[in-house]
């Protein structure tokens, strides 16, 4: 399994080998959903709603007024929910909990599953470097803008909401800033892009490819059943 790497001129410069393990896997939409779903309660923060239930209200310590012989309805305590000023039944909580557990063996096969379809989708990019001297939104843009036109994929340069995520394999300043003042690009090292971020946007173009392979490979060996 090969794909053709482009340079940031926009110029075919090679291919890179792609391992079945990573760029090879079947689609499975119940486990994507699933590691989905579990990654995006695991970011949600603490809820800042909240209420007191009648045992948190102030007051409420004296009976209202005796239990018979006055006409009106029994009641034991103000802090009743029926009552103003008393407390809130089955109101919202700031001790909820959201979190769920994922697996490190279905996190990483989520994250293999979507990549795959990805490349299937002929949405997965790939480029030999895209190391800039300096930042410099403008040359940024007619990196992507050449890419784009040398893989035929012209969404990737003309789409204005969620158009690409940019993989690199190491921490790269100058390429980082020069893409934050675009809003529909996001950059991200190989060994921190997840599957959510893989569905948010429409391409995934991956720099220094055969390193970046490299990682994603490492990364998926969690997946690898052990030798006996």
């Amino acid at each position: 399994m090969n794909a053709k790497v482009y340079s940031k001129d926009g110029k075919e410069t090679g291919s890179v080998t792609l391992p079945e393990s990573v760029f090879g896997v079947a689609w499975n939409a119940d486990l994507v959903h699933e590691v989905v779903l579990g990654m995006q309660a695991n970011a949600r923060g603490i809820s800042s709603a909240h209420t007191k239930g009648r045992g948190e209200v102030s007051g409420g310590g004296k009976k209202p007024w005796k239990q018979k012989g006055t006409g009106r309805a029994r009641h034991g305590s103000t802090r009743s929910p029926i009552w103003v000023g008393g407390g809130v039944a089955h109101g919202p909580r700031n001790e909820k909990d959201y979190s769920v557990k994922i697996n490190k063996k279905v996190r990483a096969k989520a994250f293999a599953t979507v990549l795959s379809k990805k490349f299937a989708d002929g949405e997965v990019i790939f480029v030999d470097s895209f190391a800039m001297t300096e930042p410099k939104a403008k040359d940024a843009k007619t990196a992507i803008v050449a890419v784009a036109k040398a893989s035929g994929n012209d969404a990737l340069a003309n789409k204005r909401k969620n158009a690409a995520v940019v993989v690199l394999s190491t921490r790269d300043l100058a390429t980082e800033k020069s893409f934050r003042n675009f809003g529909n690009y996001e950059v991200i090292m190989a060994k921190d892009v997840n599957p959510v971020e893989l569905l948010t946007y429409k391409y995934v173009v991956i720099a220094d490819a055969p390193a970046s392979v490299e990682v994603f490979e490492k990364r998926l060996a969690v997946t690898a059943p052990k030798s006996k």
